[in-house]
């Protein structure tokens, strides 16, 4: 059997659009692809979320299926497989299902829906639908097909310290006589995930001794990132085939091929991260309908960074930095942050914030008691740079990209209305040891970050001689407390035992708590690791609790 995996970039809530990448998939492939394969939900585009709950989508999908079955009377050699939302037909529950639809010559011949609905991380599967009421398989030509979707085919012990489910409907399907697996998918990115899915696979086709084709969505939706890397694996676990992270590709697969070892290479993880971002960031504004990005330009690693990512993802014409001196910036920030714009061909702007900042510092010294500098000074000058940025977004219709990175975020040193304007949190999921990390690597063939933006001690230079370890703790010991607390879930005790000093991690710990309130109004960040702040970390602001 010719299997073709379409690893496409769906755009969420656009049926229409969705539909229209099927057609053309299968006008070029349908000649030689016994079945075109399509992520999960592809015709809404994954997640959907409460656009579930408005009924003139579900209009739209069961009109689009509804055309995909006259389109298969067209192709009567083909069949199609596709993910999308299914009304149960049910009184109870809630009405829907996550279901693989299989079309073959003007008709349906299979609705199996998800079995397996995760609740955790980013997920809310429950919240929209309803779990399969039983595990199908279905002959097709010459073999018979185990379809799952995403989270079924990830039912194994290893994985979970706990057991999640009570069902394994991978092995179901194999008892009931699968001779080919096929897992549609909408798996999001993080690092290192791309080789746990990997082995989990590889697992399955060996555990069995029967082909697994696993097809998965590629694009950025909001926060989340889908990296593709679909793959087709034979009855030993060999790849036949790898799809490429981070792009749309179709590809028409023969299961009677062998795999080759060593066909499958895990990418280098920081080169994920770096594909990722710039896939994330570049959707993120064409979805939105964005064509041009807006950031200020500080001289320090994470406005360079965030720089070098936006014009990768869109075009170096697109992207305006912008540079606003205060009191105390100092020459370099200003000469480094010129080099780095020329390094990259992006448009820069110089908007001094002096005269602004002591207008204010005027305005407020007797109403406000100031004093020579203080945190409220710091943080008008911040608040300053926020509004000309948006300034320039209301003008000139730029997006503004916020430029702090994880652990600021963390741990509150970041302006609420400041440095935190924006729409787009490109590095708010990077931890600051990343960020050197993702330095070095955009500047692996040439210098494109000088050189002195990476070695200089990190500032936010709103006072003389400022530094971040002037309040923070060095960024390499804040980054392993935060990974402790946040990803690994220890405990104040946990993380004493590990060696770290016992004021330290309470510090770190009670930081993090308390600056809630400013990450529920952070702009929305790019997932990249597996516990990012926002839609996956739901904790409560007006509550106290301590570990």
């Amino acid at each position: 059997m010719k299997i073709t995996l379409a690893q496409l970039n769906p755009v969420v809530g656009d049926v229409r659009g969705n539909l229209q990448k099927i057609a053309a998939t299968l006008a070029a492939e349908h000649r030689t692809s016994d079945l075109v394969v399509f992520s999960e939900l592809f015709l809404v585009g994954y997640p959907p979320r409460d656009l579930l709950e408005k009924p003139g989508l579900i209009r739209q999908v069961q009109e689009a299926v509804e055309h995909l079955v006259d389109l298969s009377a067209r192709y009567p050699a083909t069949g199609i497989l596709v993910g999308a939302p299914q009304p149960t037909g049910r009184d109870t529950g809630k009405g829907l299902c996550n279901c693989a639809v299989l079309i073959h010559q003007g008709q349906v011949r299979l609705r199996q829906a998800k079995s397996l609905l995760p609740t955790y991380d980013v997920f809310d599967e429950t919240r929209y639908f309803d779990p399969a009421g039983e595990v199908m398989v279905l002959p097709f030509k010459d073999e018979i097909l185990g379809i799952s979707i995403c989270e079924d085919a990830w039912y194994d012990p290893e994985l979970w310290f706990r057991r999640l489910y009570p069902l394994d409907p991978i092995q179901t399907q194999v008892q009931r006589g699968a001779t080919v697996l096929i897992n549609i998918s909408a798996s999001p990115f993080q690092v290192g995930k791309e080789e746990l899915r990997h082995r989990l696979f590889q697992s399955h086709a060996r555990k069995y001794g029967i082909p697994l084709v696993y097809v998965n969505q590629v694009g950025g939706n909001d926060e989340l990132i889908f990296d593709g890397r679909s793959q087709v694996l034979d009855r030993t676990g060999e790849a036949i085939a790898v799809l490429p992270g981070f792009a749309e590709a179709v590809v028409t697969v023969d299961l009677a091929q062998a795999g080759a070892p060593g066909l499958y290479r895990p990418q280098e993880q920081i080169a994920t991260v770096h594909e990722a971002l710039v896939l994330g960031l570049r959707d993120y504004l064409s979805k939105c309908g964005f064509k041009q990005a807006v950031m200020g330009l500080s001289g320090g690693v994470d406005s360079a960074v965030t720089c070098c990512l936006a014009a990768q993802a869109l075009g170096r014409e697109n992207v305006l930095g912008v540079l606003m001196p205060s009191p105390y910036t100092c020459r370099d920030s200003i000469d480094d942050s010129l080099v780095l714009a020329r390094n990259l061909g992006v448009e820069t702007r110089l908007i001094p914030i002096s005269p602004i900042y002591e207008s204010y510092r005027k305005a407020l010294e007797g109403p406000l008691n100031l004093g020579e500098i203080e945190l409220t000074l710091e943080n008008i000058q911040a608040r300053i740079r926020g509004n000309i940025l948006m300034a320039i977004s209301n003008k000139f219709g730029h997006m503004v990209l916020s430029t702090g990175n994880k652990s600021e975020l963390a741990v509150g040193y970041c302006t609420l209305y400041g440095d935190m304007s924006g729409g787009l949190g490109v590095l708010a999921d990077v931890p600051k040891t990343m960020v050197y990390e993702l330095a070095a690597y955009l500047n692996r063939d040439r210098e494109i970050i000088p050189a002195q933006i990476i070695r200089k001690a990190p500032s936010a230079e709103l006072r003389l001689d400022q530094t971040d370890q002037d309040t923070l703790p060095p960024y390499d010991l804040l980054d392993r407390i935060m990974n402790y607390y946040l990803t690994e879930g220890c405990a104040y005790g946990d993380i004493v035992k590990l060696g770290f000093d016992p004021e330290t991690v309470q510090w770190v710990i009670r930081t993090i708590d308390k600056n809630e309130y400013k990450r529920r109004q952070a702009a929305p960040g790019l997932k990249i690791t597996s516990k990012a702040f926002g839609m996956g970390r739901r904790i409560p602001i007006a509550a106290k609790f301590e570990l």
